[in-house]
């Protein structure tokens, strides 16, 4: 009973490094909401100014939409891996401390998820950084106004 105050303080010490984890991922999170709000304003506004008849303004636009399109659910895949990262790096913060309160080894269980989380995180960031490569593709300055094609 008298080492109790020493597992909790040794298991919050393991807890801190995953949990410095949560802000990281969190403001990720904050980013790629950000950025799935700006792109669906985006789409609404292009939706409402969309030409009725047919022609190449009406092609521009349904072009654009589609891209749009294509981005808020990469975005949203990226969102979804994160806040799954999220969740597994709470698992292993509650593993922890349910393996020092229950005095079971729970290394396995903690480990995998402690790498699954990571494989999420990853994945999270790989498809943000795949929708920031649509949105560059999409950014582009009329050829009349700088002079001539793009290079």
């Amino acid at each position: 009973m008298d080492n109790m105050p020493l597992d909790i303080a040794i298991t919050i010490q393991l807890a801190l490094a995953p949990a410095f984890l949560l802000v990281g991922i969190g403001q990720f999170l904050v980013l790629a909401a950000g950025r799935l709000g700006r792109v669906v304003d985006r789409a609404r506004i292009l939706a409402d100014i969309l030409p009725v008849e047919p022609g190449p303004e009406h092609d521009g636009c349904v072009r654009e939409l589609r891209l749009l399109d294509r981005r808020m659910n990469v975005i949203s895949l990226s969102i979804l891996f994160g806040t799954m990262a999220m969740i597994a790096v709470c698992l292993v913060v509650a593993g922890l401390f349910a393996a020092r309160h229950l005095d079971m080894p729970l290394t396995g269980v903690t480990t995998v998820t402690f790498v699954g989380a990571m494989g999420l995180l990853i994945l999270g960031l790989v498809t943000f950084l795949y929708e920031i490569r649509l949105a560059n593709k999409a950014i582009h300055v009329r050829s009349d106004i700088v002079g001539g094609p793009r290079k």
